[in-house]
């Protein structure tokens, strides 16, 4: 009578959410360290401030965004820096992906591998960025959208989807309805 232990049923529904929320504060905690890293640690700074009242809305505890903050205060976040790599998506939607990184040359191999999956590749820089506009968050908004067949909309899920699950990217906007 495999499958009837409660246990079993809840400790797999644990880890799956567990490991969702793993993954979006690996993400936070990377940048509260790099802005701590601007800020000198400095809490009242507006950069890591905002970053942290994200942190905190995604119910991040406070002893993970101290260590974070004590990371990138202490110099140990390494050599993190800001990347934003551009293509175009399947039926001609334009890809923006933001992300941080401690090895550029690694990065870009990886997404252009995830995309090469896809029949993608990247775009020049710039080729892209101007189907968007930055609201006053600092996201990106689509100016126009771009309408997809299911089978395009399909791929683009997969591919959004495994974006999301690489460790450096933070966030992705396409213009696609």
């Amino acid at each position: 009578m495999s499958g009837h232990n409660k246990w079993s049923q809840i400790k797999e529904k644990k880890g799956a959410t567990d490991a969702k929320r793993s993954k979006i504060f690996g993400k936070y905690s990377r940048l509260i360290a790099l802005e701590a890293k601007k800020a000198s640690g400095n809490l009242t700074a507006s950069g890591l401030r905002s970053v942290i009242e994200r942190a905190r809305k995604e119910n991040m505890p406070n002893d993970l965004i101290d260590r974070a903050v004590k990371k990138g205060a202490g110099g140990d976040a390494g050599n993190m820096e800001p990347v934003v790599y551009e293509a175009y998506g399947p039926g001609g939607c334009a890809i923006v992906i933001e992300g941080l990184t401690d090895n550029k040359n690694r990065t870009v191999a990886e997404i252009k591998h995830l995309l090469s999956k896809h029949g993608l590749s990247l775009a020049g820089q710039g080729s892209a960025m101007w189907a968007f506009h930055k609201n006053a968050d600092g996201a990106l908004e689509p100016q126009s959208t771009i309408p997809l067949s299911e089978s395009d909309g399909a791929s683009l899920s997969s591919l959004l989807d495994e974006l999301d699950d690489h460790e450096d990217v933070q966030d992705v906007y396409t213009n696609a309805e």
